[in-house]
Order: C-alpha cells, then structure tokens, then sequence
C-alpha cells in the first residue's frame, strides 16, 4: 500500500509539473504560428530533444526493449538503421526544410509541399493532410496503448480505464501550451528518458558486460548472434533490410520535421544535430541493454514470470529500486508516451485547421479561429485513437511500425527530391505522395516471398520512382516555382 502510494505521488507531480509548463505556454500563443510551429523560436536542446522524445515514443521503452528481450542482437539491425536515419535526417534535410519553409512562409508540411510547387488547386496540400491524419491515427493510438499498459502494470487498473486515464493525461497540456508546450515537455521527457534507460540495466546488471554476455550465452547462444534467429535459423536478406531500411522512416516524419522548421537559426541545427544523435545512441543503446539483462534477470529469478516482454523495463524497474525512485523511473515511459502522442496530436489538428480547414471550408478563417479549430481537433483526434487503443493485445512496436513506414513512403521521397531537384514538379510531388501512401495500405494486406519486406522499403521506392517519371513526362516545372528554388538556394548560403 505504501509503495502504491509513493509511486502514485510521484506521478502526480511529474503530470503537474507537465501541465505547468503547458500554462506558460499558453500564456505565449497567441497566434497560429504560435500554436503550431512555437513562432520558430526553439534553441538547440529543445529541438534536439524535442526530436528525439516526440521520435521515440513509448516504443523506445516497451517495444525496444521487448523486442531485445526476445531476439537479443537482432534487435541491433533496428536499432542502427534507426542510428543512421537519424543522423542522416538532421545532416541533409534539417537546415535545407528550415530554409525553404522560410522561403515558401509554410508552417505545416502538407501547406510547404503546397507552396513548394505552386499548387494552387491546393490537391497537394488536401491529400498531405489525409495520410498525415490517416497513420496518426495509428501512431497516437500506439502511444495511448503504451499508456494503458504502463497504468495497467502500475496501479493494476483495468486496462480500458487505464488507456483513458493516460489519453486525458497527453491532450490535457496539448489542447493548452500548443507546439511550445509540447516542445518545452520534449526537453523534460527526453532528459528523464534517456537517464532512466541507462540507469535501470547497469542497476540490474550483475558484474558488468562481459558477465552479461556469458550468461546470455548460457540461455541461448543465438542471442549473441546479428546473423541468425533465436532459434539458430539464419537471418534471411528480407529479414534484415526489413530491420535497418526503418532508418528511411525519419525523412518523412511530419513530427519530427516540424523541430527543424521551428528551430531559431540554421546554425543552431549544427549543434542540435550532434546532440540529437548522442541522445538517440544513448537511448537506444539502454533500450537494448534492459531488454538482455531483463532476460537474464528473468531467467535467473524462478519466481518471476513475464507473459509480455514490452513490460520488461516495468518489472525491472519495480524490482530494483525503492518506491520513489521507481515512480520517477516509470514516470520516463509516461515521458515517452506523452513526448510523441502529444506532437502527433498537434501535428494533426494542424493539418485539419490550417491543410483542411482553412483550405476548404473557411478561407478566410482568422489566426484566433485556426487555434480554436486546431484545439477542438487535438479534442477529436484523441478520441478516434482512443478508440482504436482499445485492444489490450496490440503490439506497440506494431502499431509504430505501420504508421512509421506510411510518413516515410508518403513524404520522404517527396520531401527529399523537392529539396534537391529543381526540375521536380507538381504533378511529380502528388504522383509520389499517393504512390507512396497507397503502397504501404495495399503491402501491408500482402504476405509470403518478398511481400514479407518491411512495407516502408517498396513504399520509398516506389514513390521516387513515380516522383521522377511523372516529373520528367509532365514538363518542366513553371518559372515562378524555378524561381522560388533559385531564391531557396540563395537563402540558404546566407543563412549558413
């Protein structure tokens, strides 16, 4: 009862800090460039973490680690694609998205993408938003599952109860502060992440590494091994790219791309990249680590039974530390769950207010009315996500995955190619958006041989593919879009 409570108190003043950061930032929104991009004002920690934590979401410490727990090394494949993305992401978009969303005066992706190709039937910018609000949907239900089984473990509450509790949790601060708060929080949450996922395994690990390693091999040598499965059968060639290309997801992650364009300078972007990556190996390398000492310590106590390995960290941290510094600990997943279902949220409610919206319905909306549609959204989004969190077995790695590749194919390519090509065009910019959406609905229903590929790898393809050919047979783009690359090109030296 004791332990109950002091992990309950703590909770509590981890979630009333949160909603004191989101009533400072409401009191600095008063606009809608405010509300949704933080009036381009973030330093490099903010947006560097903000990145990172709004990235990572509850999967970093319950799918990760679970997905270690079972397949040992194998988990590496994913973990460095997902290394190199993000390294790859910051190096070659973040200064060249910051610049030309300047250049284009856009605050979301589907209205830069609209305004990069001069779009004025605004067909770019329509069909961005659906497949943004189509995968967030999955990639903030994700978060509210993570929630409900971080409640359900914790306090052992029922799990419907417990997946609406961490849904009021997330929209309470969202639905306030807008993109500040959410990016303020990022700060506080991947900090507290990124310590918890370090201190926990070296905590439950018994004489260091190399001891770690021999009785690793003592349950099964396969989990020392990046080559083959658990069972001794050899990883095969789809297996493998299915686990690194997840690194190609970053480039189209409405979320995370939103950090570049809000980031106050493109110098700023230089440091913000090196501590996103340290941040991200940090994290992801004591992801894995609790998911193998996890294994080990659950191997080795008889009494101690795990029927879901996404609840490793959980039971780590209940059986290693006092009460109060477990409720901190755990506390981290609450930080992981909010840090990305709160930016997916906004994310969509800005693409229905300003991509839908302002473009469909209301031209003419106001700065005020747009906050006010985008907040009421925040509100409606939740609960559609909460509905679809409702099944206790959904797999968390799951969910992301699907949403993951659908952002990757959809905007990557196109995003990518509209920062480098200047002979890309408008036609080129939708055929790749759809091509790149549709592929990854369609494979996904697809199984057996190559169909069993990580439906992220055929989506990119494909959706280059069709940028490139559509492009290259339907003209040259116009000569005020031609201008607008060369102005791009030029602000971009300057800002440097």
């Amino acid at each position: 009862m004791e332990n109950s409570f002091a992990i309950t108190a703590t909770f509590v003043v981890y979630l009333i800090l949160m909603l004191a950061i989101g009533v400072i930032a409401y009191q600095r929104t008063k606009n809608s460039s405010d509300y949704f991009l933080g009036g381009r004002s973030l330093g490099p920690w903010p947006a560097a973490l903000s990145a990172g934590a709004s990235d990572m979401s509850g999967w970093l410490l319950l799918g990760l680690p679970g997905y270690a727990y079972a397949a040992g090394f194998e988990a590496f494949w994913l973990a460095g694609g997902l290394l190199v993305g993000t390294w790859l992401n910051w190096l070659i978009s973040a200064k060249r998205l910051r610049t030309y969303s300047i250049t284009t005066d856009a605050l979301t992706l589907p209205e830069f993408l609209s305004r990069r190709f001069n779009d004025k039937s605004k067909l770019i910018q329509t069909i961005s938003a659906f497949f943004i609000l189509l995968f967030f949907l999955f990639y903030t239900s994700s978060g509210l599952v993570a929630g409900g089984k971080l409640f359900e473990t914790v306090f052992g509450m029922d799990y419907t109860t417990a997946v609406i509790v961490g849904t009021i949790c997330v929209v309470s601060y969202t639905l306030f502060g807008g993109f500040l708060a959410v990016s303020w929080t990022d700060l506080v949450q991947g900090l507290l992440m990124s310590a918890a996922l370090l201190i926990v395994p070296i905590a439950a690990m018994e004489n260091g590494f190399g001891h770690l390693g021999t009785q690793l091999s003592e349950i099964n040598p396969q989990l020392l091994t990046l080559w083959s499965d658990v069972k001794g059968e050899p990883l095969s060639a789809i297996a493998i790219i299915s686990l690194v290309a997840w690194g190609l997801g970053y480039f189209g992650q409405p979320h995370i791309l939103a950090r570049f364009k809000a980031t106050r300078s493109n110098r700023d972007l230089t440091t913000a990249r090196r501590i996103a990556v340290v941040w991200t190996a940090l994290s992801m390398g004591g992801a894995l680590l609790v998911g193998m000492v996890g294994l080990v310590y659950v191997t080795n106590a008889g009494s101690v039974s795990l029927d879901d390995g996404e609840k490793i960290f959980m039971l780590l941290v209940n059986a290693m530390f006092h009460p109060v510094i477990a409720g901190i600990l755990l506390a981290a997943i609450l930080a992981a769950i909010m840090s990305t279902a709160d930016s997916q949220l906004l994310v969509s409610s800005s693409a229905l207010a300003e991509d839908f919206y302002k473009q469909v319905i209301k031209k003419d909306a106001s700065s005020e009315e747009i906050v006010m549609v985008g907040r009421i959204a925040v509100v409606g989004l939740s609960i559609v996500a909460l509905i679809l969190a409702m099944t206790p077995d959904s797999s968390v790695l799951g969910l992301v995955s699907y949403a993951w590749a659908g952002f990757g194919a959809a905007f990557g390519p196109a995003i990518l190619l509209s920062l480098f090509w200047s002979r890309m065009n408008r036609n080129g910019a939708l055929a790749g958006i759809i091509v790149g959406g549709v592929t990854i609905v369609v494979w996904k229903q697809l199984s057996g041989g190559w169909f069993d590929v990580y439906e992220i790898v055929p989506g990119f393809i494909l959706a280059t593919i069709a940028i490139v050919i559509v492009s290259l047979i339907s003209g040259e783009p116009e000569d005020e879009v031609k201008a607008q690359h060369a102005t791009y090109q030029k602000h971009l030296q300057e800002l440097d």
